[in-house]
């Protein structure tokens, strides 16, 4: 078990494990979350996945019932496990082709048990950041956080609280992921983005800083500022002219291709 893991955490794994090693139904068991990244605090609960066999897993899913959460398994006040009931499948089409935060979702995991084979080979291929359309994926970042820059500016003008606050979150949120993109850092969804920000050696100087400061400040000027420090870090290969173009291709018109839009991803 991981050494920077508390006593209490690691006392509630064990627990765990014992709860379901010799389970048939269950011949594999993931510890993941906050405990496994090593980032959890006092009172934070232990995320786990657990492999069920395919007519375990499928029985189970026909009723509606993929969730195990106990209390009484954990060693600490107000502590409980919790976890998703998952099957091989599932493991190796994340490993083939899952979204950045399916795989994020396994960074730090570790295997808690197996009677299954290569578990641990599996586990090693799916928290690794996607190489395709890597280019695409930065430049359709940057022109997101464009145009939510220039949304912000309208937002602003208009006095539009609700655009100002729409604006605000997704320039945060897009220039995080160009941000996470450019180190090929998974994007972890939203509970975790500034941590794994943090992460992120290549960055402009002050980026969390204005992250929050937009935030809890959003304005054209904070906008401005979120924005400037991209642009000043790296000529990311987009002109305002394309996009514009972008926006309107893959945003406004994309149900014309039948394909989500960057933003409702």
């Amino acid at each position: 078990m991981r050494p920077y893991i508390q006593a209490h955490h690691k006392d509630t794994i064990t627990n765990l494990i014992k709860e379901y090693e010799n389970d048939s139904r269950f011949p594999g068991l993931i510890i993941g979350g906050s405990v496994a990244k090593g980032c959890a605090r006092l009172d934070s609960d232990v995320d786990f996945m657990i492999i069920a066999t395919d007519d375990v897993y499928q029985e189970r899913n026909t009723k509606g019932n993929l969730f195990i959460n106990r209390t009484d398994l954990a060693t600490y006040d107000g502590g409980f496990v919790d976890g998703k009931i998952i099957n091989m499948d599932y493991l190796n089409k994340v490993a083939q082709y899952g979204n950045e935060p399916s795989r994020a979702a396994f960074d730090g995991a570790f295997v808690g048990y197996s009677r299954l084979d290569n578990l641990n080979t599996l586990l090693s291929k799916i928290p690794v950041y996607p190489e395709t359309n890597h280019h695409k994926r930065i430049q359709s970042f940057y022109a997101m956080a464009f145009i939510q820059h220039w949304l912000m500016g309208e937002a602003d003008r208009h006095s539009n609280i609700y655009t100002i606050s729409r604006a605000a979150s997704q320039l945060s949120l897009f220039a995080g992921r160009l941000i996470l993109a450019h180190n090929r850092v998974l994007f972890p969804y939203h509970k975790w983005f500034l941590h794994y920000i943090e992460k992120c050696a290549n960055k402009p100087k002050g980026f969390i800083q204005n992250i929050t400061t937009l935030i809890e400040t959003p304005s054209s000027k904070t906008a401005n500022r979120l924005f400037q420090s991209l642009k000043d870090f790296n000529d990311w290969g987009v002109s305002d002219h394309e996009a514009y173009m972008w926006f309107m291709e893959d945003v406004e018109l994309s149900w014309m291709n039948n394909t989500t839009p960057l933003e409702d991803l």
